[in-house]
């Protein structure tokens, strides 16, 4: 990970600035947030076509960041306005997928606008924002721990408790046929007190390019508190 990415930290949740005729996504890092698209709405809120295109171009453009491991979406709109609601409910309506099983993603609420980055700025200062990425984390670490419990379980799943053998995983191509990389778990702690921290964030940027689901968990976490007792980092594979 070369040191502007580190700059900006690890992926923390996906923020949707929900206003009457665009929605901004952005990337929401732990230390910064990173302008991703701006979607116009062609036509009117009140032409129900116009309005499920719209959110359907959302949705759409929400997936990379999801297949990358990002299960947190925080979906904002201005005072007195319903297009946060509107938002949550067609996703619930026609992508009921997204927000079911382990490996599920959270939708939540918030009331202000966030178009242009001082809006941004604001908003994630408010005691709320931090909240919502808090209860969203702990949502998140619950269903990762699900998963990591579920693959210990399977003799036909591999897990890996070290950097050295996660990089030779990740790093080589694996057969086809042969089980392929899917998670890189780290906690907070873990990375913060890595001795050689550029061959730890090199290991991360290959993962996400890779398509890895790359995640960094709070050490205080029951997911964290677990992946401590395998040395604060796993790799888990699933059959391809």
């Amino acid at each position: 990970m070369s040191p502007k990415n580190y700059r900006r930290g690890y992926p923390v949740a996906i923020l949707v600035g929900a206003e009457a005729d665009h929605a901004v996504i952005w990337q929401i890092y732990s230390h910064v947030a990173k302008l991703q698209q701006t979607i116009r709405l062609n036509g009117d809120r009140n032409d129900q076509k116009a309005t499920y295109k719209f959110h359907e171009a959302i949705v759409n453009a929400l997936r990379p960041t999801l297949k990358e491991g990002v299960k947190s979406v925080i979906v904002a709109s201005p005072p007195r306005t319903s297009y946060a609601q509107d938002l949550q409910k067609h996703v619930l309506s026609h992508h009921a997928w997204l927000t079911q099983g382990t490996n599920k993603t959270t939708i939540s609420l918030i009331v202000g606008s966030a178009s242009t980055p001082p809006q941004i700025s604001a908003l994630t200062q408010k005691p709320e924002f931090k909240e919502l990425i808090q209860e969203n984390a702990t949502q998140e670490t619950e269903n990762l721990l699900e998963i990591l419990e579920k693959r210990l379980n399977k003799t036909d799943n591999l897990v890996l408790f070290s950097l050295e053998e996660a990089e030779k995983f990740i790093f080589n191509p694996q057969p086809q046929g042969k089980p392929q990389p899917e998670y890189l778990l780290l906690t907070d702690k873990y990375l913060a007190n890595a001795r050689q921290k550029g061959r730890l964030h090199r290991l991360m940027q290959v993962a996400q390019n890779k398509g890895v689901k790359t995640r960094v968990i709070n050490a205080e976490s029951s997911a964290g508190a677990r992946l401590t007792q395998f040395g604060g980092i796993v790799c888990l594979a699933k059959q391809s």
